[in-house]
């Protein structure tokens, strides 16, 4: 496994334990499940080999993860930290599945010149 992909699996696992953290505390458990089954499965499936398809299905996750966090820090002052502890792992996320393209993006302009 590339050390792209490690942090993504890192990240996903962060983030579930936020969310277990965040909605067990308030015994929401639908609200787990919602939230922490995705990045879990996404997870797995790197952990197990997951491809390109893993990684670009994380970022877009992130996408909709980072929207929350955001939402909920401007709207509900008592879960503030959690929404931006759960923002700032979507942008890990987004960063880590994008690794690989960048490094790929750099090292071929570099070669050129």
């Amino acid at each position: 496994m590339t050390r792209a992909r490690m942090l993504l699996a890192i990240a996903l696992i962060a983030l579930v334990a936020l969310y277990a953290v965040w909605f067990v505390a308030r015994a929401e458990w639908v609200a787990l499940g919602v939230f922490a089954i995705p990045p879990a499965w996404l997870a797995i499936a790197l952990l197990r080999g997951g491809g390109a398809r893993t990684g670009f299905w994380a970022g877009v996750f992130a996408l909709a993860w980072f929207s929350h966090g955001v939402m909920v820090a401007w709207t509900r002052p008592p879960e503030r930290w959690l929404a931006l502890g759960e923002a700032l792992l979507a942008i890990a996320i987004v960063l880590a599945a994008s690794l690989t393209g960048l490094r790929a993006r750099f090292a071929a302009r570099a070669a050129r010149r």
